[in-house]
């Protein structure tokens, strides 16, 4: 693999993981958020590449470890925004995003040698993942965004442009609480289960008191 890239916003309260919120206060939703991203990056980081690439809405922290480089997300709807991503490599490339903490390095270690595409899709009619052996970013601008539709516009786009494709297993993003404790689940010795376990009593709490 030359790129692997992750798209993600810094995990500041009020910004990311907005529909964790109730049960997680706006504080909990980005620790989760921030537990979820460096559970991805390690997992990136563990996986064979030549060039690793954060694509950041935001500022790095210290949940970034080494050996990442970090180029700004490009104004505009997250189409433009993942196809400015593609724009930037040369050679086969995958992105994934930052809400799947139980992806592992087998499903990231993809082979282009007879296929042109590789999609992964989401549980909510988006995709986790998509390869590409060849970036071409205008096979991302216009695919409507967080839609149920999403997963289907952009694979029937490749289809289209006669990419040859291969499907990765379908992942849960964790966008509601629902999510978090199934993903947490699936990989119960992450950050992201270690904080969920922490956070869900106080959450649990408060929904009680009302």
């Amino acid at each position: 693999m030359n790129t692997l890239l992750v798209i993600a916003k810094e995990p500041r309260p009020g910004r990311v993981k907005t529909r964790l919120t109730p049960p997680f206060t706006p504080v909990e939703a980005a620790a989760l958020a921030e537990e979820a991203l460096a559970d991805t990056l390690a997992v990136v980081a563990a996986t064979p590449a030549r060039r690793r690439v954060l694509v950041l809405d935001g500022a790095p922290g210290p949940w970034l470890p080494p050996g990442f480089d970090v180029v700004p997300q490009c104004v505009g709807g997250l189409d433009e925004r993942l196809a400015d991503a593609f724009a930037g490599c040369a050679g086969p490339a995958l992105l994934i995003g930052m809400d799947t903490p139980q992806v592992t390095p087998d499903l990231l270690d993809v082979d282009f040698h007879d296929c042109d595409a590789y999609f992964g899709p989401a549980e909510d009619g988006g995709f986790w993942a998509l390869g590409l052996a060849r970036p071409e970013p205008a096979l991302l601008r216009g695919v409507p965004m967080s839609t149920p539709v999403t997963g289907a516009v952009q694979r029937e786009r490749l289809l289209t442009a006669g990419l040859r494709v291969r499907e990765l297993p379908p992942l849960r993003d964790v966008d509601t609480a629902a999510d978090a404790r199934a993903v947490a689940a699936l990989a119960p010795d992450g950050r992201f289960a270690a904080r969920l376990a922490a956070c869900a009593p106080a959450a649990d709490r408060r929904r009680a008191s009302r």
